[in-house]
């Protein structure tokens, strides 16, 4: 087998053993790598019904079979767990050298179960495995734990880490690496935290298996000059993701005050030009020619790295429009370790909910100090206010009651990312049925929406185009797994991949193949939602209801009075699903499962939900 290592690393922390276990050609064809082999495994390890926090869950690491070659954006590890946010599986992928380092080491993923009866810093080093004391730095945030790892350990060593809020179980807490980088929002550094694992640190010293290791030198090393040539050509760098900042205000999909507003006139206060102006550093991941990472001196002196998701969800949509002020928040989310679309979603839904009525409290939308010491009381569950905003805004609006849920700004449980889209239907639907919960990184489908579409439409265009961006955005580029970035936002084409994949791996596919791969990780996630939710119906795949609701709606502007209409979105959902080979309820049917060859998985199933 080339293009894998052909190996799992599985550790237990209860009884501090290991052992390397061998899969497959047949498993990894069938999966690939990353979201495909995490999906895969969690579904016949975990039983449903377990504690997302407790020692039967399990932490998957997985790589890819271009992951850590040099090649445009290779530099990406997913991370996956059962979600103690969402309550069924969850991931993320980040930027980390654990990327080639752990295939480096042997191994295309690594399995952590079990849970620690200390502090504990998972040390693997090729066939080393050690288990080492963390007590030195818990209770510490992720950057004090990062310098304490490399005084030991060179920079090139892949770290994944988490802050006070991974450690506190805050079930929207992520894992950290290297400066900036984080992923896991369903709460995966919670699920370290369960475990008492602070820390996983890798080191390997053997050469990643590649079938045509030249050829996949050249090609690789030509598309990290074409990225970077394209990066320069287009300016994108200068501005990065914050560029869709002034853009989303001007077309009325901003998300201000909890989102119920569209646009605000201070809203460039905090745009890509402004934090271009104000970048003191910038930083991206390993294998990355277009660096995304812009760096800000926040209102305190630190070195705050922001995108357009951490300034959309930590500025306007709790009307901060000091950019100094958005980097203290997400100086603060970054070092505690909590997800900061989430921690926005719920300082604004906090506001909001007191603003009505439905809750008691002294914070104000605007409010940045009042903002910085609720996110130390969330990371540190501190008092009956922190302990509740660190469970996020579904549980928040049921503890509330007053309708307050159809307040709260997410889907299955996970906050949404910083696109209001109460008149943009196309992208309230990818909202809605992205597998993990309220995602934007399944299907990103505004500009097609506002630019190449009718934006009024709930027609079948749009239910193709997100599962056309699924396929390629939650599917392709979370199998390899890389970073999109080359290709959505440079124009980097889409045809290397497949180039990439063929030479480490010697194979002859094309993407059709991929995305035939892509449909049946996307299946395996469905399965995992109706195992833990057997009565699960087409409702769950709803956006908020206040996106529906005519009260909401702008009160001026080019989309004053429009909402999204209850019939036109369910009409368009049924396009999606049809679309899909999916039931009435959105679950996948018997005929799908069998063409994607999972009908040992969908007879699993059939013991707690009927399938179609």
């Amino acid at each position: 087998m080339k293009g894998w290592t052909g190996y799992i690393l599985r550790v237990n922390l209860t009884d501090k053993t290991w052992k390397k276990e061998s899969f497959t050609e047949e498993f990894a064809q069938k999966w690939v790598g990353g979201r495909g082999f995490a999906a895969k495994i969690l579904f016949d390890e975990l039983k449903p019904g377990i504690d997302p926090l407790g020692p039967e869950n399990k932490l998957v690491v997985a790589l890819g079979p271009i992951s850590g070659i040099p090649a445009p954006n290779t530099g990406k590890a997913v991370v996956a767990a059962k979600s103690p946010l969402t309550g069924f599986y969850g991931d993320g992928n980040l930027g980390t050298h654990v990327a080639s380092q752990l295939r480096k080491a042997g191994y295309d993923a690594l399995i952590v179960e079990g849970a620690a009866a200390k502090p504990t810093l998972l040390y693997i080093e090729d066939e080393k495995v050690e288990f080492q004391s963390a007590e030195e730095v818990w209770g510490k945030g992720t950057f004090v734990t990062n310098e304490w790892i490399y005084a030991r350990h060179p920079k090139s060593t892949g770290v994944l880490n988490i802050g006070q809020a991974g450690e506190n179980k805050v079930l929207y807490s992520v894992i950290r690496s290297m400066e900036g980088r984080a992923a896991g929002r369903p709460g995966i550094g919670a699920v370290m935290g369960s475990k008492l694992l602070k820390a996983i640190v890798v080191k390997g010293t053997k050469t990643i298996p590649q079938e045509r290791a030249e050829e996949m030198k050249t090609i690789g090393i030509e598309g990290l000059k074409k990225a970077r040539e394209l990066d320069q050509k287009s300016g994108w760098s200068k501005q990065s993701t914050d560029a869709v900042l002034a853009w989303c205000n001007e077309v009325n999909g901003l998300p201000v005050q909890n989102m119920r507003k569209t646009t605000h006139p201070e809203a460039f206060k905090v745009d890509g030009e402004r934090l271009n102006d104000a970048r003191i550093a910038t930083y991206g991941c390993p294998n990355c020619t277009m660096h995304c990472g812009i760096t800000i001196e926040d209102k305190e002196g630190h070195e705050s790295e922001l995108d357009y998701e951490n300034i959309g969800m930590l500025g306007p949509n709790v009307n901060v429009f000091d950019l100094k002020q958005v980097g203290s928040l997400n100086y603060l989310c970054d070092d505690y370790g909590l997800d900061t679309i989430s921690a926005g979603s719920v300082l604004g839904f906090y506001a909001d909910a007191i603003e009505r009525g439905a809750t008691t409290g002294d914070f104000k939308f605007g409010d940045a100090e009042k903002g910085k010491a609720l996110l130390g009381q969330i990371a540190r569950r501190e008092g009956k206010v922190g302990n509740l905003l660190a469970d996020g805004t579904l549980r928040m609006g049921k503890a509330w009651g007053k309708d307050s849920v159809n307040y709260a700004m997410q889907v299955k449980g996970l906050e949404m990312a910083a696109y209001n889209c109460k008149s943009i239907p196309g992208q309230a639907l990818a909202f809605g049925v992205a597998p993990i919960g309220g995602h934007h990184r399944e299907a990103w489908i505004i500009t097609f929406e506002l630019k190449h579409s009718t934006r009024e439409s709930y027609g079948p265009e749009k239910a193709a185009k997100v599962i056309e961006l699924q396929r390629i955005r939650g599917g392709l580029f979370e199998l390899l797994v890389a970073c999109r970035f080359p290709w959505v936002e440079v124009g980097y084409e889409l045809e290397n991949y497949p180039r990439f994949f063929n030479a480490v791996t010697g194979l002859n596919w094309t993407l059709e193949d991929f995305w035939k791969t892509a449909d049946r990780a996307y299946a395996m996630i469905k399965l995992h939602y109706l195992r833990e939710f057997p009565n699960a119906t087409r409702k769950d795949d709803y956006p908020p209801a206040v996106w529906f609701d005519k009260a909401n709606a702008d009160t001026e502007g080019a989309q004053k009075g429009v909402v999204l209409d209850y019939g036109k979105y369910d009409s368009m959902l049924q396009h999606y699903y049809d679309q899909r080979g999916y039931d009435q309820r959105g679950i996948p049917t018997k005929e799908l499962l069998a063409k994607l060859g999972i009908q040992k998985e969908a007879a699993e199933v059939e013991k707690y939900a009927k399938l179609s």
